[in-house]
């Protein structure tokens, strides 16, 4: 029997689409002969979610993923019980923030005990999760602290075309000033590995230059990709594997969309995350790399302006689950 990979799905901010889109996500049949979907959470707002979405599957509660029976038709979870039935859907709450919080920790301490082979997080809003307290950039960060993992990487993948960057949640120009050569050898070599591990025996990586037109020939900026790009690409070949780059970024994302790159290495956020979203939002995932456990998430917020009113498209949801299928350790 082919083994299914059991997952944590955590619930996200109770106030913005998480619940919504986990129901309807768990009513799919299909995805219980992929995986073992556990939902890290608070039942009743399962519930409540399951109604407005047309999904109204019961919810049982176990204590442990032993006691889960993982069948189509009930949603298993571990309920934490830390939110309110009153509390309203779409606004900002200081709960909600503590609960996406608490769901993330129970979902780490399960996979550090190998319990669960994968985690995927449905969204938390930053500003609710500070508003509790947790002074954490995003769930990146957070998941870097719970695991103590000293640094880690974001990568987006959309239907066609994979990034990962180099920088994340910080200001432009403190991003460039981040940049330097064994940041961008240690963003390739993780990426690398993912793509190994998920089958792609030798993958063809891109490297976006910092300047327009790659610096052309130090016309723009002051040097960067020779002083910051170039040697750590050249470490990478020097290992045998096929690296590309520093090349200006728009003509690569052009050749990545049709195919010529398995992954893109993005300086930046937005230099990566622009061409994620125009594939399309809806399809988009988030995976978390250098961890001790795999990570996905669906690559859109809290949707607080829909949240509660059962139109929320679940498909980034489907897709994060089936990623975090695809990378997931296997444990027999």
């Amino acid at each position: 029997m082919t083994y299914r990979p059991l997952i944590a799905i955590t619930m996200g901010d109770a106030a913005g689409v998480g619940p919504e889109i986990i129901m309807k996500s768990l009513a799919q049949a299909t995805l219980y002969d992929q995986c073992r979907p556990l939902v890290v959470g608070d039942a009743e707002r399962l519930r409540q979610a399951g109604v407005m979405v047309g999904a109204a599957l019961p919810v049982g509660i176990v204590d442990s993923p032993v006691q889960a029976e993982f069948k189509h038709g009930v949603v298993d979870c571990i309920d934490l019980g830390l939110i309110p039935a009153e509390l309203p859907f779409g606004i900002l709450s200081a709960v909600a923030g503590d609960g996406a919080y608490r769901y993330i920790a129970k979902a780490v301490e399960l996979a550090q005990a190998e319990q669960v082979d994968a985690i995927c997080t449905a969204p938390l809003n930053k500003e609710a999760l500070h508003a509790a307290g947790h002074k954490f950039p995003g769930h990146t960060e957070m998941l870097a602290h719970l695991t103590g993992t000293p640094e880690v990487s974001m990568m987006l993948t959309a239907p066609g075309l994979r990034v990962i960057h180099v920088t994340t949640h910080i200001g432009l120009l403190d991003a460039i000033s981040r940049i330097e050569p064994g940041l961008v050898e240690r963003t390739i070599a993780r990426g690398h590995s993912t793509l190994v591990k998920a089958g792609i025996s030798d993958p063809i990586i891109g490297v976006c230059a910092i300047n327009p037109h790659a610096g052309e020939g130090g016309l723009f900026g002051h040097g960067e990709e020779a002083t910051k790009i170039l040697p750590a690409i050249v470490a990478c070949q020097s290992r045998g594997w096929r690296i590309e780059g520093p090349l200006p970024a728009d003509t690569l994302f052009f050749r990545a969309s049709r195919g010529d790159f398995d992954l893109v290495v993005a300086m930046y956020h937005d230099q990566g995350h622009g061409p994620i979203k125009v594939l399309g939002i809806e399809a988009g995932v988030n995976v978390t790399v250098g961890l001790p456990v795999i990570r996905t998430s669906v690559d859109h917020g809290t949707a607080f302006d829909i949240a509660g009113k059962g139109t929320v498209d679940e498909r980034s949801m489907l897709e994060a689950i089936r990623q975090a299928v695809g990378l997931a350790t296997r444990r027999q």
